[in-house]
């Protein structure tokens, strides 16, 4: 398949092996919840929390081991950020990030480029999650509001 904004075609990468079980994960599920729901609480989104779990307990995948997706359990334990999805969030972020340095850099037309790119992403995104009900149906990206919610 073809990248979306530049003519080129995609790489190949590497896949998890098939091999679903990890033998050397010795932490229970319970347990695994208390760290996910600590992590939360100190405002780890549920990728990095994954990525802790990985490099200092681990665990290569937590729903492989646990049969539970971080997300879920962080949902379960009402310490999930409901405003936006988590990757729109990070491309709100984004997208708030280069609108400042957009304020500062008037001639940076790279910068320019990627905040339309982004934008569009976020719209893109929106579209999706309306039809998926994670959105209001009047949810309208504005970049001044944007900015009250990233914080």
């Amino acid at each position: 398949m073809a990248r979306m904004y530049s003519r080129k075609k995609g790489k190949s990468s590497s896949r998890r092996p098939l091999q679903r079980a990890s033998p050397w994960v010795k932490l229970k599920p319970a347990e695994a919840e208390e760290i996910i729901v600590k992590l939360a609480g100190q405002g780890k989104q549920s990728a990095e929390i994954g990525m802790i779990l990985r490099d200092q307990y681990g665990i290569p995948s937590a729903r492989d081991a646990f049969k539970a997706r971080i997300a879920r359990v962080m949902k379960k334990h009402k310490v999930y950020n409901e405003v936006l999805p988590e990757d729109m969030y990070n491309l709100v972020k984004r997208a708030v990030s280069l609108r400042k340095h957009m304020d500062k850099n008037k001639k940076d037309y790279t910068s320019y480029r990627g905040l339309e790119l982004t934008e569009s992403k976020i719209r893109r995104l929106a579209k999706f999650y309306k039809k998926q009900k994670a959105l209001p149906e009047k949810w309208k990206w504005d970049p001044e509001k944007a900015k009250l919610w990233v914080k």
